[in-house]
């Protein structure tokens, strides 16, 4: 049977130019694995920039085996009120709300992707972001699909002769790839860098405030050291790719590809206004002991000027303080992922979604004290950059008690998401011809 797989573009930006570089790609896919390439634009974008994206969809050139689909929201919500519909799950409303919530959402836009993508018959989601374009080698974009559609869902001893190094333990051989992904080049990928410009201790400071409760304050150095800057600034020269359990600190989600294997039995968190919500199943993959390629055809990332000043930039800060709070919850569950390891998987390589959801709602009642600790820190290195920093302060402080319950109000969502997937997913599958999205 012919492979069948989604190519997502998700934004909220205008992105024409994207939208004509990802069709590039798809076409690239298409001719050069023979595959049948669904490219996937989930656009929550203003109405005026929605119609420049259906303009840059109308300019594709016409490729037989490239389908596009340019859903906006109405579109979106249409196919899940009847997805879940199907499934027959009690709260309707309330799952709705998690899929496709009325606020920005990392984890929910990719989820909506992975159920598209399950109704369309596809074996893997390959996910790239509006803020990003590909890098050039003599003057030919460098795709990462050509990696992603060599090796994903093989199994890691038939994968091994399409990379260039392989450190896999040969007791993971006879399990799938179930990831491929790469970095980024250009400005990191959260956007404080200008944090790091004004005072570098105050930029440490707050990048360590990831860290884990308890974590030592070389700990907290190497975290922010690490942290956010993907594989730099040097430009692509050859190809490197590596087989092993991946190292998902090498991995950004504007260039990943995940089997179908594993998103469709676990989503992502579908927090809200929470940066950092779409990377769960990179940690899942790698704890659960399964087979993954990194590479280096790393894509250009940059920012949009919105990030930066007024609402834009007070949205931004909000989704960076929101996901330092969700690390509490978050850093338990991962814990326990990796301590169960291979365990977290059935005789089949199949993840265990339920030992997952179990150990989201253990989480749920972890003490409060370190996020109370996160947020006092936070004011205190916001106000001493002063400025719109300390402005932004101001509007942090009387929103504390909020954002606390809403931490552990998401990680309560996610545990309840994880039991409502596998019924989804069965009823994406299950959706007529006749209404899949277009």
């Amino acid at each position: 049977m012919r492979r069948r797989i989604c190519l997502t573009l998700p934004t909220n930006r205008a992105c024409a130019g994207t939208i004509a570089e990802i069709g590039a790609e798809a076409a690239h896919a298409a001719r050069t694995f023979d595959a049948e390439v669904h490219l996937l634009i989930l656009d929550s974008a203003d109405e005026p920039a929605y119609e420049e994206h259906a303009k840059a969809v109308a300019a594709l050139p016409g490729t037989a085996d490239v389908l596009v689909h340019h859903l906006d929201e109405d579109a979106q919500r249409a196919f899940l009120r009847d997805v879940i519909a199907r499934s027959e799950l009690v709260g309707a409303d309330r799952l709705l709300d998690l899929i496709l919530p009325d606020a920005v959402s990392y984890g929910a836009c990719t989820n909506r992707a992975f159920l598209i993508a399950a109704a369309l018959g596809c074996t893997s989601v390959h996910r790239r972001d509006s803020d990003s374009h590909y890098q050039l080698l003599d003057g030919k974009p460098v795709f990462p699909v050509d990696h992603e559609l060599a090796t994903l869902g093989r199994r890691a001893v038939d994968a091994a002769g399409a990379v260039t190094e392989s450190a896999l333990d040969p007791a993971h051989a006879d399990k799938p790839v179930a990831l491929v992904g790469g970095s980024f080049v250009g400005e990191l990928s959260v956007d404080i860098g200008e944090i790091r410009d004004l005072d570098p201790a105050v930029y440490h400071e707050i990048v360590g405030l990831w860290a884990p409760t308890g974590a030592t304050e070389e700990e907290r150095r190497e975290l922010a050291a690490e942290s956010f800057a993907g594989a730099g600034t040097d430009p692509f020269t050859r190809d490197r790719a590596v087989l092993d359990l991946p190292d998902i600190w090498r991995i950004d989600m504007c260039n990943v590809a995940l089997d179908h294997e594993v998103y469709e039995r676990v989503p992502l968190p579908p927090a809200t206004a929470t940066i950092g919500s779409d990377y769960f199943l990179l940690h899942l993959v790698r704890d659960a002991t399964l087979p993954g390629v990194v590479h280096n055809r790393h894509i250009v990332n940059y920012y949009t000027p919105e990030r930066r000043t007024g609402p834009g930039f007070t949205a931004y800060q909000l989704r960076y303080a929101k996901f330092l709070l969700s690390m509490l919850y978050l850093y338990p569950v991962y814990s326990e992922m990796e301590a169960a390891a291979g365990a977290l998987l059935d005789e089949h390589h199949h993840v265990r979604a339920d030992l997952i959801a179990d150990s989201a709602r253990r989480s749920a009642a972890t003490d409060r004290a370190e996020n109370h600790r996160r947020l006092a820190a936070l004011d205190h290195c916001y106000r001493q950059l002063g400025g719109k920093y300390a402005e932004f302060a101001d509007h942090l402080a009387p929103l504390r008690a909020r954002l606390l319950d809403e931490a552990q109000a998401d990680i309560e969502d996610f545990a309840l998401l994880i039991d409502a997937w596998g019924p989804l997913v069965r009823a994406s599958k299950a959706t007529p011809a006749d209404r899949l999205p277009r």
